[in-house]
């Protein structure tokens, strides 16, 4: 089949961007011939939390990429439209996270949906910073689009409340195995400049509040764990104020006890991250599905994750790491249980069996699937 993949990608930078390339290369490898076609303005810069919107690192030689899109200017949208179906693709796979790209998505869908079959891949339906507005540009985008594949089932619920297009799927979000091999523990630590009698948890990715850092960081000040010889390590970019984090930090006297590398972190350092880290920790207050899970099954490293939106069902309780509450106690409880229990050992043989289910080639043959019924 001829494909079009329609979000973000290179030069943009974010595990969307990250997904839609492995995406890309997949359906190449599948035998399809597949392109993106990204934004030229994905946000304007106001609109945009952090400090740059562009990766810096070197950008994938094996795709195609379009850089087409201008997110705010209707007539682009109306352009773009007319580029896709000059393509004639079988199938156009559209992104959708934010109700803001509602407006750009949704008018590109009903331009081309006569001319080829389009399928949402919905990250989010209903957004966890919710706006004025959210409803009707959710509506908007989804009106148009032949089928929807879901990554986590809390996702495919709220679709519901949109829609009764019977062409709804789940497929777990497969692997992020774009960031290169494993390392040794000792080489990650070395190329982090980290000591090594330490060690480490790691909070990735951006910060915002639903993501929970507040809700670890007061665990990580309950008194069992300051007996540990044990860092967190914060790998992202602040999307807010530090100021909440950092008094929090200041009142549980944390500031040897935590290592900020708040700063985006470039694709090629990823795997070091990882690498370093015993227990990889989601304390987030409300979630769908989540790219940091994916990175941690590919490096091979157990997680703690809350009991919210899809992130249990895809970490398995006691097995590949632990399900919470959203409670600074009942993680410090996990914590505690990981290394007097000595669990690493145990966990990680479990990951690498669930590891299995979340090969590409199982996602490509999903979206040929639900194509085929349409």
């Amino acid at each position: 089949m001829k494909i079009i993949i329609v979000g973000p990608a290179y030069p943009l930078r974010g595990g969307i961007a990250n997904f839609n390339e492995a995406l890309c290369r997949a359906l190449n490898k599948a035998g399809h011939e597949a392109q993106i076609y990204s934004f030229s303005l994905q946000y304007p810069s106001f609109l945009f939390p952090g400090k740059t919107q562009f990766d810096i690192g070197k950008g994938p030689d094996d795709l195609s990429i379009n850089t087409t899109i201008n997110s705010i200017n209707p007539f682009n949208w109306f352009a773009t439209a007319r580029k896709i179906r000059k393509e004639k693709p079988d199938l156009v796979i559209i992104r959708f996270w934010l109700p803001f790209m509602g407006p750009c998505l949704g008018t590109i869908a009903s331009l081309i949906r006569k001319h080829t079959k389009v399928i949402a891949i919905t990250d989010n339906v209903i957004p966890h910073e919710k706006r004025f507005g959210d409803s009707m540009f959710i509506r908007y985008f989804i009106k148009p689009c032949h089928g929807f594949i879901a990554m986590s089932h809390s996702v495919l619920q709220e679709l519901t409340q949109f829609t009764s297009n019977p062409h709804k799927i789940f497929l777990p979000h497969p692997l992020y195995d774009q960031f290169g091999d494993k390392v040794t523990k000792a080489e990650a630590l070395n190329e982090l400049g980290l000591e090594k009698d330490s060690s480490y948890l790691l909070f990735f990715g951006f910060i915002r509040r639903y993501k929970g850092l507040d809700l670890l960081l007061e665990a990580m000040g309950d008194e069992r764990i300051s007996k540990l010889n044990l860092k967190l390590i914060i790998a992202g970019e602040y999307y807010e104020d530090p100021a909440l984090y950092e008094a929090i930090i200041k009142k549980q006297r944390l500031e040897q006890k935590v290592i900020q590398h708040t700063h985006f972190i470039p694709s090629e350092k990823v795997r070091y991250y990882f690498c370093a880290s015993d227990l990889i920790v989601q304390p987030y207050r409300n979630a769908t599905q989540s790219g940091v899970t994916q990175i941690a099954y590919h490096f091979e490293k157990p997680m703690l994750v809350t009991d919210v939106g899809g992130l249990a069902e895809i970490v398995p309780d006691k097995k590949a790491g632990y399900v919470t509450p959203t409670d600074p106690k009942a993680i410090a409880d996990a914590i505690c249980d990981f290394y007097e229990n000595k669990r690493e050992e145990a966990f990680i043989a479990c990951v690498k069996e669930e590891k299995k289910k979340f090969y590409w080639s199982a996602f490509v043959e999903g979206v040929t699937g639900l194509y085929q019924k349409l």
